[in-house]
């Protein structure tokens, strides 16, 4: 069975240049590469602030899930780089207010650097267009507290 493949760039530089899309869709399946706070000019949004950084890549991953006919309700896993685990509360907080009712599998991991010295978060999504329309929480059944 053939299907459609489709992908929808950010207009940064470096896509054109390492040969990827921001994101590709595959049936109902969305997947948005690793974004950083990068502007359509190649320019670093949200300086030294993880928050403002994390923001603004939300926000990038939302116009390409748009562009591809979903949204943030739609995301089913998100994977989250910094550069230092002690910006993990200020990360947190942004991502709270973007998926706080959509409550996505998520990673947040610490690494050594990000490509470019000024970059203290990158995210990658994963999103099932149309899974957003209903969200329903089932009981917990976790031991512990992660």
């Amino acid at each position: 069975m053939e299907m459609e493949r489709l992908w929808v760039g950010s207009g940064t530089i470096w896509e054109e240049k390492v040969g990827y899309a921001r994101a590709v869709r595959v049936g109902d399946h969305i997947y948005v590469s690793g974004t950083t706070a990068t502007d359509e000019a190649g320019r670093l949004v949200g300086g030294d602030d993880p928050e403002a950084q994390t923001r603004y890549i939300l926000a990038k991953i939302e116009r390409a899930l748009k562009s591809l006919g979903a949204s943030l309700a739609d995301v089913v896993r998100v994977r989250v780089y910094v550069t230092n685990a002690a910006d993990w509360e200020a990360v947190g907080r942004a991502l709270a207010e973007a998926f706080g009712a959509v409550r996505p599998a998520n990673t947040l991991v610490a690494v050594k650097a990000l490509v470019g010295d000024a970059y203290l978060v990158e995210i990658e999504a994963d999103a099932i267009a149309g899974s957003g329309a209903v969200v329903r929480p089932l009981p917990s059944t976790a031991t512990d507290s992660q």
